[in-house]
């Protein structure tokens, strides 16, 4: 809470530049307005003395030459002064000009749009300022496309399961059993994880995932989660277990979410895990909070994957997943106010340690 009569602290806006800042800080002693605005100001002062001294001089040269040829040297004066003015205002606001002109390809859609950083400070730093928040729109834009090509590629793949195993029961091609109807539910089962992954994804770029939060045993959660890949584990010819602290912490967490964290980790250890194998979870505790590591003795990612495993989408060679899974247990993991870690050697498996605070952080 806000303490004192003061102004309340402005936050830096998102394009502002990372070395810049925010609130540019004044120089010492200096107030009143910005120093574009005072080089205007001073600009017409001169222009208004140098009108009034120009009057006193030309009332001196008339009472000596005449009016006439003072008049002719005054009218050369003043068109002087009115170059020289017009030069100095051009100078001046070429760059917001630029500017101006740059706003409005951005707005017809050209994120592309960058300004020259000249003219005077408080320019060049709007103008820095202008050519960040470009660069990100830009960057935005080419990541919302993206992602939208990829979703449409994630989900014609089970459309196309679903319509041409449908099509051919409907033709009499395949009977209607039980084993040509399995790819169809298979397929929307598919269908239905993918729109439920892309659904909390939405939810937390928009800050609104609502977390279901109580006291929760970790290590129980865990095993449950376990048990419930056993089966397929088994039927895969790999080795399952647990290691589960005696007394593991109960922390505050939203147990829905962090059993499907859990499971979307067990599911990507089991799928890269050649028959064999073994994937082993293990809890403990960490301070007040807890630690969850799901290990496998799997094929491990590459090192040029590694850095980028959060983003979405994201697929090694051969697997067969949506390439959301780690993304979403990043961003779940992190609305607790926890932190996901990854290590990995390419053909000597993966360890995923997640810990959890003992009280949420927002």
């Amino acid at each position: 809470m806000r303490s004192g009569w003061g102004p309340p602290p402005r936050r830096r806006p998102p394009w502002w530049p990372e070395g810049e800042p925010f609130p540019p800080a004044r120089r010492w002693g200096r107030r009143g307005p910005p120093a574009f605005i005072r080089r205007i100001g001073c600009f017409f002062i001169g222009v208004l003395v140098a009108a009034v001294l120009t009057g006193v001089v030309a009332g001196g040269l008339i009472a000596q030459l005449g009016p006439w040829p003072v008049a002719v040297l005054a009218v050369g004066f003043v068109f002087l002064v009115v170059f020289a003015g017009i030069g100095g205002l051009r100078r001046m606001t070429r760059p917001m000009g630029s500017i101006v002109e740059a706003a409005r390809r951005i707005e017809a859609g050209d994120y592309s749009a960058q300004v020259p950083e000249t003219g005077p400070a408080d320019l060049r730093s709007v103008a820095r300022a202008f050519n960040a928040m470009s660069a990100r729109l830009k960057a935005s834009d080419e990541q919302r496309r993206s992602f939208l090509a990829d979703v449409a590629h994630e989900l014609r793949t089970p459309l196309t399961v679903i319509r041409g195993q449908a099509e051919a029961i409907a033709d009499g091609v395949y009977p209607g059993d039980a084993s040509h109807l399995a790819p169809i539910l298979d397929a929307t089962h598919a269908l239905d994880r993918l729109v439920e992954d892309l659904r909390t994804l939405v939810l937390t770029d928009a800050g609104n995932l609502v977390l279901q939060k109580e006291p929760t045993d970790v290590g129980a959660l865990a095993a449950e989660t376990v048990e419930s890949f056993r089966v397929q584990a088994e039927s895969a010819g790999i080795v399952l277990s647990t290691d589960i602290a005696k007394d593991p912490p109960s922390v505050d967490v939203d147990p829905a979410r962090i059993r499907g964290v859990i499971g979307n980790l067990l599911s990507n250890a089991v799928r890269h895990t050649r028959a064999g194998g073994s994937v082993t979870v293990a809890v403990n505790s960490s301070g007040d909070g807890a630690v969850i590591t799901v290990m496998d003795s799997g094929e491990g990612i590459s090192p040029e994957l590694l850095p980028h495993v959060f983003e979405r989408f994201l697929k090694g060679g051969g697997s067969s997943g949506s390439g959301l899974g780690l993304a979403i247990v990043h961003d779940i993991v992190t609305a607790h106010g926890g932190k996901v870690e990854v290590e990995s050697t390419a053909g000597s498996g993966t360890r995923v340690r997640l810990t959890l605070p003992a009280s949420s952080q927002t």
